[in-house]
């Protein structure tokens, strides 16, 4: 039972509104066309599989050239701790390794902080002397 990690394979909707349902991203779900077309326009869109059911999914967007920032990182709770994340983000990014920014943005929940600094990301507070500063707006 090994996990197979593929870039540019998308997921079939049942597929989609079953892992991002599972991590409690339910927003997402009420409006599957949206979220198909959202991977669909994404630069690119890694999955993981265990025997053949999605288990883990990230994508990219971004110029590909300056800035590629890292989007919908789901990790089913049954493979979640295992290394599974880890892998879809190295996928994810492997092609943008002269890209200078890479981004995200996630809850503030310690364990993720943990994740992503273990990946070499770091807060925009703690980015050298501190003066980095980054904005979001919802809608």
């Amino acid at each position: 039972m090994t996990i197979e990690i593929a870039a540019g394979m998308f997921p079939e909707r049942d597929e989609l509104a079953g892992l991002y349902d599972a991590v409690g991203w339910s927003a997402y779900t009420k409006d599957l066309d949206a979220l198909e077309r959202a991977l669909q326009g994404s630069a690119r869109v890694v999955t993981a599989r265990r025997d053949g059911r999605l288990v883990g999914l990230t994508r990219i967007v971004g110029d590909g050239v300056t800035i590629a920032y890292l989007q919908d990182i789901l990790v089913h709770p049954d493979e979640q701790r295992s290394g599974v994340g880890r892998q879809l983000v190295t996928e994810a990014l492997a092609p943008y390794a002269d890209v200078r920014q890479k981004v995200l943005l996630t809850d503030d929940e310690p364990g993720q902080r943990a994740f992503y600094e273990s990946l070499g990301f770091a807060e925009t507070r703690d980015f050298e002397d501190g003066s980095l500063r980054a904005f979001v707006k919802f809608d």
